[in-house]
């Protein structure tokens, strides 16, 4: 029989189990950084379609610190760029290298080369999700709450990727997510099907969804790729995370964001580098959340 392989696909695909075993031992590879955790070398190929900047400085860092190492494709130094089919490309790499980390925009094509591959499978990033987001962020509320099933976390802007993964996430825990974005933004129903109904809102005024909310997070308005909108971004105007908004949440709320940031577009200097900011903290905390995904794919602990 065909020994099953762990990918790390999306949230909705981990049980809860999972779920807070990655997380917990996200944390202990925070404060055991730089041991090296892979008695054997294994090697991470990481496939990029869209650009990367913490993704894979994060992976790669955090790979070989466990005492692995990395080999890094895209589009412009591969075959891939010159017609190979990814999925090819997929079959070629299992048998070089022990995990594959894709990052691209279809995420049908995820979920193809994970049916292919004979090694495990690490969703970096689509249009539709960002797992690996998720086990940062949830780590960073963590160091700062002691029980984060009892937030009301408030998602503004557009209702892409992170949003759809945060959704995914409401259902290993208790938080209330609200969700505030122009009505032609909200996340679809596909995805909101996914989630517990009762532990997700939708707002269309940001100043009724953030009220009493614990932690506020946004992310740019507009994706890796994706022509400048002019229309859009005026739509986006009131969704702007500035200090007037902050003070409506009427609590000493954390904010978070997964980067890059546009400044003055959805969040503005004072609160992305004021005190109730988490955003630095976030960024560092993905290099030891994407560690304890790699040693939960490599069937590590």
């Amino acid at each position: 029989m065909k020994k099953k392989i762990r990918h790390f696909l999306n949230i909705s695909n981990l049980s809860t189990k999972e779920m807070l075993l990655i997380i917990k031992q996200a944390h202990f590879l925070k404060k055991n950084y730089g041991r090296k955790f892979l008695n054997e070398k294994k090697i991470l190929a990481m496939i990029f379609e869209k650009p990367s900047t913490r993704t894979r400085v994060s992976f790669e860092v955090g790979m070989k610190k466990l005492n692995g190492d990395v080999v890094v494709l895209d589009q412009h130094d591969s075959q891939l760029g010159r017609g190979e089919s990814l999925q090819d490309t997929i079959k070629v790499l299992g048998r070089y290298t022990d995990i594959i980390l894709y990052r691209g925009s279809d995420e049908k094509k995820l979920y193809e080369i994970s049916e292919l591959s004979n090694v495990p499978i690490i969703n970096g990033l689509t249009n539709n999700s960002h797992p690996c987001q998720i086990i940062a962020d949830i780590m960073t509320l963590e160091e700062n709450f002691k029980d984060i099933n009892d937030l009301k976390i408030c998602w503004v802007g557009d209702g892409n990727n992170v949003c759809n993964s945060w959704i995914e996430a409401v259902n290993h825990f208790d938080f209330q997510l609200n969700i505030s974005c122009p009505v032609d933004f909200f996340p679809s129903e596909k995805i909101l099907e996914k989630s517990k109904s009762s532990h997700v809102r939708l707002f269309d005024d940001p100043i009724k969804a953030v009220k009493n909310a614990d932690v506020i997070i946004t992310d740019t308005w507009e994706s890796m790729g994706v022509k400048k909108d002019k229309q859009k971004l005026k739509n986006f105007q009131k969704f702007r995370v500035d200090k007037k908004l902050m003070s409506l949440t009427s609590k000493d709320s954390f904010f978070l964001h997964c980067l890059p940031a546009h400044r003055g577009c959805e969040v503005t200097d004072e609160i992305i580098d004021g005190k109730n900011s988490l955003v630095w903290d976030e960024a560092q905390n993905r290099l030891y959340a994407h560690q304890s995904i790699l040693l939960w794919c490599l069937e590590n602990f």
